[in-house]
């Protein structure tokens, strides 16, 4: 499958129309960088002397300022804790132009932050700070209802769950009851381990480990073409079972995506990576791609195509990232 220059250009156009909300754990992204000069006297690790310091917006806020970045515009459904990496989030994704009135601030609570310290272009280690999600009948009031309201807004809705907390049994059942009254594409970025009912859903996009973890199947390792991989294939076919998807996008890293639909045999598209530098975030820009395209009219086999191209887009920048229509285009000239 190919998409021309030109009819990617024009589905890129469309993007401007379409309003996607994204549902999930909100986080802050902080990417400490510095050089390795030493190793520390008081234990075998490096000593990272810091030259700069970025914050960004992670999680679901980073697949959001992934569509916004694409051309799309998105609002963001979750919570953060009343505390100062709150405010700065809330900052982030204001300034990202991103429609953050669903995006709750909660007192006694706080906000997720993934701090990862990089030198010399690898990175040295990730801390998390994770506290646990405190739902209140009146909180969970509170979120729906302005959930509610977002909904009617949307031409498209992504899940995100990253098994935080936001995402609950009731909160997926308002999601799919609203898209399906309005004729909506829902995303789901699943997280292993959950046991959260989604059928009904659009697309979901698993990386390879967590589609073999959900569907309860021990991944006996790839093969060289993912079209002959029977063990892929019962996956994914569990996968659509399990969800009444319409369609399955799982992402092989290296080896592109594999595709799977009631409208379609099996496909598999291979990376349009040119270099690989850094995959953090790459799954937050194809479900991004894959909703938005949806939502501008696309059928699957071209938003899986736009997705994986604007991942190999990605993976070539340090840190979580995004990609812009300009440089999609320019990707997609290069790839011939």
């Amino acid at each position: 499958m190919d998409m021309t220059f030109k009819q990617m250009a024009a589905l890129l156009q469309k993007f401007k129309r379409r309003r996607i909300l994204v549902v999930g754990d909100l986080m802050l992204d902080r990417f400490i960088y510095g050089a390795v000069t030493r190793i520390s006297p008081e234990a075998p690790v490096p000593v990272v002397r810091v030259t700069r310091e970025i914050s960004v917006p992670g999680g679901a806020s980073n697949v959001a300022h992934n569509i916004r970045t694409l051309g799309g515009h998105a609002a963001v459904g979750g919570f953060l804790g009343k505390d100062s990496e709150g405010v700065e989030l809330r900052r982030l994704m204001k300034q990202a132009n991103l429609d953050v009135a669903c995006a709750m601030m909660f007192p006694a609570t706080k906000t997720i932050v993934k701090e990862r310290i990089i030198a010399e272009s690898q990175q040295v280690v990730r801390v998390d700070f994770e506290p646990p999600v405190k739902w209140t009948p009146r909180r969970m009031e509170k979120f729906t209802t302005m959930l509610s309201r977002k909904l009617d807004l949307a031409d498209g809705v992504i899940i995100e769950d990253y098994g935080k907390g936001v995402v609950t049994q009731d909160v997926a059942d308002l999601i799919l009851e609203k898209a399906a009254a309005k004729k909506i594409p829902v995303g789901l970025d699943p997280k292993e381990g959950r046991e959260l009912g989604f059928k009904g859903i659009t697309v979901a996009t698993p990386n390879r480990k967590e589609a073999f973890a959900i569907a309860g199947i021990i991944d006996p390792g790839p093969k060289d073409n993912p079209l002959t991989d029977k063990a892929l294939l019962k996956t994914g076919e569990l996968l659509m079972k399990k969800w009444a998807a319409r369609h399955l996008a799982i992402t092989l890293g290296a080896q592109g995506m594999f595709l799977l639909s009631h409208e379609k045999a099996p496909m598999h598209l291979p990376t349009h990576a040119q270099e690989v530098f850094d995959v953090s975030g790459a799954g937050d820009t194809v479900i991004a791609a894959c909703v938005t395209a949806l939502a501008a009219g696309a059928n699957f086999t071209e938003a899986a195509y736009v997705a994986n191209m604007a991942a190999g887009v990605v993976v070539g920048k340090l840190g979580t990232a995004s990609c812009t229509p300009e440089e999609l285009l320019a990707h997609r000239k290069g790839s011939g």
